[in-house]
């Protein structure tokens, strides 16, 4: 189906597996995941839709969206997939979605509702989450889901994204994880504001008193840690050892190395 373009109103995890994934059953998120709980909670998330979405066909509003789908195939390929992104480059970046307009989730209001909302590394760069959140809300049928992936801003790699300069961003991602094309337009780093909803105790709390139910959550090693290990030992051991040193003295366990988490809501009906 063609796409259309609309204006911005304002500007159990299971096992890892041991052997190389077919293209034509995972989609290239999970394929570019290097091994380890990134990939694993990703398999997970997808084993979770496949069994909780309904049979048949299927509306999904992916809230930013640009060249990568996080969706299992399976769910994809029955599914017709709104996109709204308020970046230009992301939506003529995106090949999967029957429908990409450019607008801003802040402010977007969906004419329908939806059997699953998917917001993947995003919310870190809204500034206002409760807005979006709310508007999330209202916009998932009885049962639906919400997937929301996104950066734990308590953990090391949080707390450096949100304390350090931009550009800081992009020189890690062109000179440790070897992107060359960082910082150039629709590709990422994106300007990060980390409001405080973006924790996920407090974003669980929020949306529970709008009739969501938490049925899956995980905080799981950033896959940063595996891409520096291959890329840049040295550098890699010493934030390791840093790390270390930090949930020693950190109280319960938590492990300032899981830089990110997933989450799967459904509305209550």
């Amino acid at each position: 189906m063609p796409k259309s373009l609309a204006l911005a109103t304002r500007p159990a995890p299971i096992a890892e597996l041991s052997m190389p994934i077919p293209a034509e059953i995972h989609p290239d998120s999970l394929l570019a995941l290097p091994p380890g709980e990134a990939k694993q909670s990703l398999l997970t998330v997808h084993s979770i839709l496949d069994a909780r979405l309904p049979a048949g066909p299927l509306a999904i509003y992916e809230a930013g969206g640009g060249s990568t789908s996080y969706l299992p195939l399976g769910v994809l390929r029955r599914a017709h997939v709104t996109v709204v992104d308020i970046d230009p480059d992301q939506i003529r970046n995106n090949s999967y979605a029957q429908e990409a307009i450019l607008g801003d989730i802040q402010t977007y209001r969906p004419p329908q509702r939806f059997d699953l909302i998917i917001c993947y590394n995003v919310i870190e760069h809204i500034p206002d989450v409760d807005a979006v959140l709310r508007r999330f809300c209202e916009a998932l049928k009885p049962n639906g889901l919400l997937l929301i992936g996104a950066p734990n801003p308590k953990s090391l790699s949080g707390i450096v994204t949100k304390y350090s300069p931009h550009w800081f961003h992009v020189w890690f991602y062109r000179h440790v994880r070897g992107e060359k094309n960082a910082g150039l337009p629709g590709e990422a780093p994106f300007p990060t504001h980390f409001h405080p909803l973006v924790s996920l105790d407090k974003l669980e709390a929020f949306v529970a008193g709008r009739g969501l139910q938490v049925i899956y959550r995980k905080k799981y090693e950033s896959p940063r840690y595996p891409e520096m290990r291959r890329r840049k030992p040295l550098l890699a051991a010493i934030i390791d050892a840093a790390a270390k040193a930090m949930n020693a003295v950190l109280p319960g366990k938590i492990d300032v190395r899981h830089g990110d988490y997933h989450v799967i809501l459904r509305k209550l009906g």
